[in-house]
């Protein structure tokens, strides 16, 4: 049985693929055409065999049960890919670029001048309650004054086909190897789909990752010690952890690998004695990375790693204390940051969003509590937060207790009616709702993932893509602006002509 696309519902939401019934958008032609080539039949076929490659290759994710253990899951990915046309995305790449530019600059402004605060454009009370501002970082010059070397921004479509930044992620982004991954099972499961398209590649990810921490070496080489540091094999992002490692070349450490010396050093133990370690891309939070800096309990960590750090002896990516712009509180002040530091309109912007801290924002938010989603300031993978028109009276009244008592630990922002994509459920393909998590890199240049890691709700009506939560993720595809068009555009459409006919 063919698809039909004249009867796909697009026309509640913004759909990433078809415009209308029958009708795809620009540069999704020819992928329209060939899943209804395909077949419903087929295409579950190729569903399965995807799910079966998963497996095979151990690509897996951890979820931690209510009973305190944790549980492996095989990656939920869906076979329909997404498509952004590439004129679009060199925009939104370059709004990326933009912002994590300014970020950079207001979290070594916050560890040094505090310019931003003493000009009255940041509030001093926000950074006075910020979680994630490490005292221990205070005068520390990071090499080339880059502290979130590797970052994540959740990007979301509205139904006017507006992207906003959802949020940003600084401290440890996690995602970037099922990236990689999607598009390896794609190229297996559905090989013919690359007949009419060549999506910009993503596969060049771990030389980029590696050449931005080697320009971190304190030493100059040409192939700098670099180590990824793993919290272990418990820790939820353990498979992306131990990938990267695999695909850079580099060692997989834990704590336990590693020492620092007397001379501030850091070292990593090998079968040939003790190897000088230049830079760590480490994967744990601040607060365990070092005992005798921070929680004096931790056992992921390295002793004197900090003392290392500051003496310029071993480079830190992501830096101590970049998690002060890792707040959903700052996020709301982003728009005033590049204005700030760049002198420039946001060129993406952020969704439109409601500070409680500020007395006519946290009297709207409670007025309208049941239309809004109210966010924490530091959670994160979709826990904590209300939504309101999918909640029940009491939780609607539990948040707003929670909100008065500290109206600076929340921001809210409308219910956006988030794009959807076409998506294998069952024996059909159906819309459902997505986000994307593009990659910025920053050391001595920027670079942005060719697209990045598209989540989806697998759930029907859902807008929580988090995989811990039953999302799932597809392959993204950037292509150029003319890839995709021509003789396979008119058959989707003639499909819709044909039925506008009958």
């Amino acid at each position: 049985m063919t698809i039909d696309w004249t009867s796909y519902p697009c026309t509640d939401f913004y759909d990433e693929l078809m415009g209308a019934p029958g009708q795809a958008r620009d540069g999704g032609a020819a992928l329209a055409d060939d899943l209804a080539a395909l077949g419903i039949e087929e295409l579950t076929a190729r569903q399965e065999a995807a799910e079966m490659s998963i497996k095979e290759m151990g690509i897996t994710f951890t979820v931690y049960s209510e009973e305190g253990g944790t549980i492996d899951r095989s990656w939920p990915f869906d076979v329909i890919p997404r498509v952004i046309p590439e004129q679009e995305w060199r925009r939104v790449e370059a709004g990326l670029k933009q912002r994590v530019q300014a970020l950079n600059l207001f979290i070594d402004d916050l560890y040094h001048g505090q310019k931003i605060v003493k000009d009255k454009v940041f509030p001093k009370q926000v950074l006075a309650k910020s979680v994630n501002f490490r005292p221990q970082c205070v005068g520390v010059d990071p090499p080339l004054g880059i502290w979130a070397h590797i970052c994540g921004s959740d990007l979301v479509r509205d139904s006017d086909g507006t992207i906003y930044v959802l949020e940003d992620n600084l401290r440890v982004p996690s995602g970037v190897s099922y990236m990689l991954e999607n598009r390896l099972v794609t190229k297996r499961v559905l090989p013919e789909l690359f007949d009419h398209y060549a999506p910009l590649p993503v596969d060049d990810y771990p030389s980029q990752l590696f050449d931005t921490l080697a320009a971190l070496s304190p030493r100059p080489a040409e192939y700098p010690e670099v180590v990824v540091l793993t919290p272990g094999i418990y820790n939820s992002a353990y498979f992306e952890h131990s990938y990267l490692a695999q695909q850079m070349g580099a060692e997989l450490v834990e704590g336990r690998d590693l020492f620092v010396d007397s001379d501030d050093c850091c070292y990593m133990r090998t079968v040939d004695g003790p190897a000088r370690v230049d830079v760590i891309y480490r994967r744990v939070d601040d607060l365990f990375l070092d005992p005798e800096a921070f929680r004096p309990d931790s056992a992921l960590g390295v002793p004197g790693l900090m003392r290392a750090w500051k003496a310029g002896n071993v480079a830190l990516a992501n830096a101590p204390g970049a998690g002060v712009a890792d707040d959903k509180v700052v996020y709301a002040f982003v728009p005033e940051i590049i204005k700030y530091y760049l002198d420039q309109d946001p060129i993406i912007p952020n969704v439109p969003t409601y500070r409680c801290m500020e007395a006519d924002a946290l009297e709207y938010v409670i007025a309208h509590i049941a239309e809004l989603v109210v966010k924490p300031a530091n959670e994160s993978g979709g826990y904590g937060m209300l939504v309101g028109p999918a909640a029940t009276q009491a939780e609607r009244d539990k948040f707003v207790a929670l909100v008065k008592k500290d109206p600076r630990n929340y921001i809210a922002q409308p219910t956006l009616a988030i794009s959807t994509v076409p998506t294998v459920i069952k024996q059909s393909v159906e819309p459902r709702h997505v986000d994307l998590r593009p990659f910025i890199l920053s050391a001595d240049r920027q670079q942005v993932t060719m697209g990045g890691l598209t989540r989806v709700a697998l759930r029907k009506g859902s807008l929580v893509v988090n995989s811990s939560q039953g999302g799932g993720s597809k392959d993204t595809w950037i292509v150029p602006d003319a890839g995709g068009d021509g003789p396979a555009q008119s058959q989707a459409q003639s499909q819709a002509q044909s039925q506008a006919q009958g």
